[in-house]
């Protein structure tokens, strides 16, 4: 069995799904992996991001073209939004093309790094924007299906189809078992983004 390349699903209705995986990144960033995040229906602004891409100089790739939830988008917004997508993903797979070869880790952080040990692909909330439309499932079916054996990738949201879930080697469900958002508690920076 391979040990490498495996599949990551963080899913569910709970707190923590991106939360899991940008710690995912950053254990994997320091023991010598090349990282890119790709954020759906989300503006790369969240706190933790400013850590990843700002401190660590790990690639993050975010569009957001409106700050409606997918469910209130108008069809303008949703047509410019699946466009986003297409554009942030095709980046993504130019990522996931590039060879180990090209792959320099000789800064930031080459004193305290491992040696090159791998990538890893984090699809944070693509089961949102494949659910909502804005995203087409069978892109990422196929490319579960033909990715590269040294390519580690995370899937995160709510809801995953049962193909998406036949194809992850780990899946992780995520339960609400209560929120303050139902108490009327607002989501606070540095907790929730």
């Amino acid at each position: 069995m391979n040990a490498t390349g495996l599949v990551h699903l963080y899913y569910g209705d709970g707190k923590g799904k991106t939360t899991a995986a940008m710690g995912l990144a950053v254990r994997a960033f320091g023991a010598g992996f090349d990282v890119l995040v790709v954020q759906f229906l989300k503006d790369g602004s969240s706190s933790e991001l400013t850590v990843l891409r700002d401190r660590l100089g790990i690639s993050v790739l975010a569009e957001q073209i409106t700050s409606h939830m997918s469910n209130k988008m108008t069809d303008d917004e949703k047509e410019k939004t699946l466009a986003c997508h297409g554009r942030i993903w095709q980046k993504a797979m130019d990522w996931v093309g590039k060879s180990q070869s090209s792959i320099d880790i000789s800064e930031p952080f080459a004193d305290i790094r491992e040696p090159f040990s791998g990538r890893i692909l984090i699809l944070d909330e693509i089961l949102g924007a494949i659910a909502a439309g804005l995203f087409p499932e069978e892109k990422v079916l196929t490319f579960l299906d033909q990715r590269p054996s040294d390519l580690e990738i995370v899937l995160t949201g709510r809801s995953p189809s049962l193909a998406l879930m036949e194809r992850a080697d780990y899946r992780s469900q995520i339960v609400c078992a209560g929120h303050p958002y139902n108490m009327g508690i607002a989501a606070r920076k540095g907790i929730e983004f």
